[in-house]
């Protein structure tokens, strides 16, 4: 899983809501995919920027995932290592494409699991759901007793 930070959470909440403000959104194109869109916010690049530099690989992002070599040179590994950078794994990243994640589909009622790979709207709630877990863990990690330091008290 993804490390817990708040810039991971920021980057979930912000390709959810640039596609919820209607950013292009193709299951097909590896730069508006779900890895695609995510890539965007990550790298800065254009969708067509993604799409140009995975198309010097081969398959999909599971498939470009698979093949990752941080030393090929290839920029789709380039775009890969940003995204790795960050906190995210390779298998963060498999999950997000296919909406599979067991941790993250756990936080949805029962009912809401059954998440469509490519469908933009499930894509949402799948980016929404996961920040919102990494989130909850954050704010479980943090506790006044850590925060608390004697000379506060001193200096009143």
């Amino acid at each position: 899983m993804a490390k817990v930070t708040i810039e991971i959470i920021r980057v979930l909440r912000k390709t959810a809501s640039n596609l919820e403000k209607g950013s292009k959104y193709q299951w097909g194109h590896m730069g508006s995919c779900n890895c695609g869109n995510l890539a965007q916010v990550i790298t800065n690049k254009s969708k067509a920027e993604i799409h140009k530099s995975a198309m010097r690989g081969h398959g999909d992002w599971n498939e470009q995932l698979i093949d990752y070599c941080p030393t090929s040179g290839l920029p789709i590994d380039h775009i890969i290592d940003e995204i790795l950078a960050l906190g995210f794994t390779r298998n963060d990243l498999s999950h997000l494409e296919k909406l599979s994640d067991p941790q993250v589909l756990k936080q949805l009622p029962l009912e809401d699991r059954f998440l469509k790979h490519n469908v933009k709207k499930d894509v949402i709630t799948y980016l929404e759901t996961w920040a919102n877990f990494l989130e909850e863990n954050l704010l479980g990690k943090i506790s006044i007793a850590n925060i608390y330091h004697p000379s506060l008290l001193a200096a009143k």
